[in-house]
């Protein structure tokens, strides 16, 4: 009997030892994201540690390509073995998920957080479907800055920044002349397609850069305005090298490391390389968001969202996610070495380069922000948007083509 008695109570004491430790488990988070370069893994570092001392336990599966990760992301959520947080661009991109009732939305999170409030609209439009927050923004990019090398621009005896396209063309005239590539550029089509809307919002105006996207107006399409974008847009092609097509970003990035490129038109992701090689901006590099201090600026960036569960310890783990990686401090320390922006503004500016605190005043200026072409129009237009301007950057075709096509492209046809 006292046998038993005492066999009962080890029982007993084991099984509140055991509950005790699961209760008190870490909760598990697998993460897909396509975060792979030496900047962007040093970023997402700073998620993952703040995570685990949250409570959590990270478990990182990066996956090279944007859009391989989220193929890998569909595929899991279909074959019933989603992930607990996947990447995605802050865009239409997911919207079909919530449609479908895919996703658990963070509301408890967003509330609580006040995004409504630290969040700039355009941001808030893309995360908020249907009054509920269904995905966690991380990061607002601006994917037309221009980063240059400060020795290379020496070399061709530049010293100040252009103010109009006019004066950018004619530096890149002056970096062919000194033996320099002018501008650093992968000839990947979603490169292609972010040089060209940087030039569209700077060469064309944010007026008509939404008539075409937001409102698909043919007749600003076929407008002689819209033509000329397309114009100015092919006269970069005499400034690239031979060696540009199926370049990747971030080794265009680091001709202008190296010195070997004067500049290139990229997203401010591109800092986390130059980051990464220890150099500093505003010494070694320098940045501007385009042409005068009126340049648009087009805000895009990258959010989490939260794959459909009932399991309970995913659903807390999905809201300890959601609510670390918006947190003032990993905020900072993400973007500090990515090169983004925080997605709020109430945050220590202290740790930032001169390139993200210039950015974070700019979001200031409600007049200055421009929704990203992927807000405004869905994947796939905006992969048929990406097939004509590549067809007409690659192949000798007329400006007059070119506008005809993208044309039928935005219409849907």
């Amino acid at each position: 009997m006292y046998k038993a008695s005492k066999l009962g109570s080890a029982i007993a004491l084991a099984l509140v030892a055991s509950g005790a430790a699961h209760a008190q488990a870490p909760l598990k988070a697998t993460v897909i994201h396509w975060w792979t370069s030496g900047g962007e893994s040093a970023a997402v570092r700073q998620f993952a540690e703040a995570y685990n001392k949250a409570g959590g336990q990270w478990v990182d599966q990066a996956i090279a390509g944007a859009d391989q990760s989220r193929a890998t992301t569909i595929n899991r959520i279909v074959g019933g073995n989603a992930p607990t947080a996947a990447q995605f661009n802050t865009s239409k991109q997911f919207r079909d998920f919530v449609e479908q009732g895919l996703l658990n939305n963070v509301d408890d999170v967003a509330i609580a957080g006040k995004w409504d409030q630290i969040m700039p609209p355009s941001i808030l439009q893309a995360i908020k479907i249907n009054g509920h927050f269904y995905a966690a923004p991380v990061d607002i990019h601006m994917p037309a800055w221009f980063f240059y090398s400060k020795a290379a621009y020496k070399k061709a005896g530049i010293t100040n920044e252009p103010q109009t396209w006019e004066e950018f063309l004619a530096q890149l005239g002056k970096l062919k002349a000194a033996g320099v590539v002018p501008l650093a550029f992968g000839g990947q089509v979603w490169q292609e397609k972010i040089t060209f809307d940087a030039i569209f919002a700077m060469v064309g105006g944010a007026d008509l850069y939404l008539k075409v996207y937001r409102d698909r107006d043919q007749k600003s399409v076929m407008s002689p305005a819209f033509k000329q974008v397309l114009v100015e847009f092919k006269k970069l092609k005499g400034f690239v090298d031979a060696g540009s097509p199926g370049r990747n970003w971030n080794d265009a990035t680091a001709m202008v490391v190296q010195g070997k490129a004067g500049v290139q038109i990229m997203g401010d992701w591109a800092k986390g390389e130059f980051a990464a090689a220890k150099q500093v901006a505003g010494k070694d590099f320098g940045c501007y968001p385009g042409f005068g201090p009126k340049a648009p600026y087009i805000v895009a960036g990258d959010a989490f969202v939260f794959p459909k569960t009932n399991d309970a310890n995913a659903i807390k783990a999905q809201k300890l996610l959601a609510n670390v990686v918006t947190s003032p401090t990993a905020q900072v320390a993400f973007a500090a070495r990515k090169g983004a922006i925080p997605i709020r503004g109430d945050v220590d500016e202290s740790q930032l380069d001169i390139c993200a605190r210039q950015g974070l005043a700019i979001m200031r200026d409600k007049s200055r922000q421009l929704p990203n072409t992927e807000m405004l129009a869905s994947p796939d237009t905006t992969g048929a948007l990406q097939d004509v301007l590549t067809s007409y950057w690659n192949k000798n075709q007329s400006p007059e083509d070119a506008q005809k096509a993208f044309a039928r492209a935005i219409k849907g046809e």
